[in-house]
């Protein structure tokens, strides 16, 4: 299989510090068709749930090897009980008995989460057959949040005419708050370093600059003031850029943006969008993926202690190939 040139240098990155990636869809094809792909480019070791029988025969059938891959059944682990224990231990200050915790520990997107809890993997990518609260639900509960005071989001990875992106949320927070906005845009901008970019954070909204009016507008506008605000007590200032409230085309195209948002540092060269709700989000990304061809790589989750990253039901091949990646990279310390 053809792969991008972006696709192409995550595979090459991850490859520079190898991790173990948790894969709990071992049912689906295209998960087993992206682990051949990750494992035969040495991009990350994987470790795929499900019927060892049946993976083997799929693998045979297409004429691969297993280097790089082990196969597990997390209801046959001789660590079952260990991880049980370790859940219990975890939720028990919230009601959680040990036998909820033996049922949930063979749950495979809990089980995978167990383990790098307990340090027997670096990191999980799920989602292809399951919902995103199935995915989100054991990371939140077990790995958490990395900051107290930050709400976790979500953001994806648009590459567009070879050039990244990034926009939050596209699959967590609904309707966020001012507050969940901001700490969206400083999760964000953290990540467009990660991988690479300069973060300039246009805040999203119908209005540019005071231009329309509205619950919506006011939300985007204090959103920003509160963003910034943050960003000057963070290790980020002067790494990363946010303005807003900001249209589309004032944010990416520097002849409007010298109309509407003359002085700017983001306008016109935004790379960060924060979208003002997950409808919008959600929405335009699959728009520019479905239409325009875009490469879109996610929902990435921001903000917990290790990475658990989710999928779209409709991913293809090549985008799991690309999450895997990127999970790989996020592990690195």
């Amino acid at each position: 299989m053809q792969f991008s040139k972006y696709l192409n240098s995550l595979l090459d990155r991850a490859g520079q510090n190898v991790k173990t990636i948790v894969l709990p869809e071992g049912e689906d094809e295209r998960i087993l068709e992206a682990a051949h792909y990750v494992a035969e480019r040495k991009a990350a070791k994987l470790i795929i749930f499900g019927k060892p029988e049946e993976i083997k025969a799929f693998y045979a059938k297409n004429g691969w090897g297993f280097d790089g891959i082990e196969i597990r059944e997390p209801e046959k682990s001789p660590k079952l009980d260990e991880y049980a224990n370790l859940l219990y231990e975890i939720r028990k200050a919230k009601g959680m008995t040990l036998e909820e915790a033996q049922k949930l520990a063979v749950n495979y997107t809990f089980h995978g989460t167990l383990m790098m809890k307990a340090g027997d993997a670096d990191g999980m990518v799920s989602g292809a057959n399951h919902s995103t609260a199935d995915t989100v639900r054991p990371a939140l509960q077990i790995i958490k949040s990395a900051y107290k005071d930050r709400s976790v989001s979500s953001a994806a990875i648009m590459v567009i005419k070879d050039k990244p992106y990034i926009f939050s949320d596209p699959a967590i927070i609904i309707n966020p708050t001012e507050k969940e906005m901001a700490d969206m845009a400083l999760a964000s901008a953290e990540t467009a370093i990660q991988f690479g970019l300069e973060p300039k954070v246009a805040m999203l909204s119908y209005s540019t600059y005071g231009s329309g009016h509205g619950d919506m507008v006011d939300k985007v506008r204090n959103a920003t003031k509160l963003a910034q605000e943050m960003l000057e007590n963070s290790p980020l200032k002067g790494k990363a850029f946010i303005d807003g409230e900001l249209q589309a085309d004032a944010a990416l195209d520097e002849v409007v943006a010298k109309k509407k948002a003359p002085g700017s540092q983001v306008a016109g060269h935004a790379n960060v969008m924060i979208f003002p709700c997950l409808d919008v989000g959600n929405i335009s990304y699959k728009l520019l993926q479905r239409f325009y061809g875009a490469e879109a790589y996610g929902p990435i989750m921001q903000g917990l202690n290790a990475p658990i990253n989710d999928l779209s039901r409709g991913a293809l091949v090549e985008d799991i190939v690309g999450m895997i990646a990127i999970t790989a990279i996020q592990a690195v310390k």
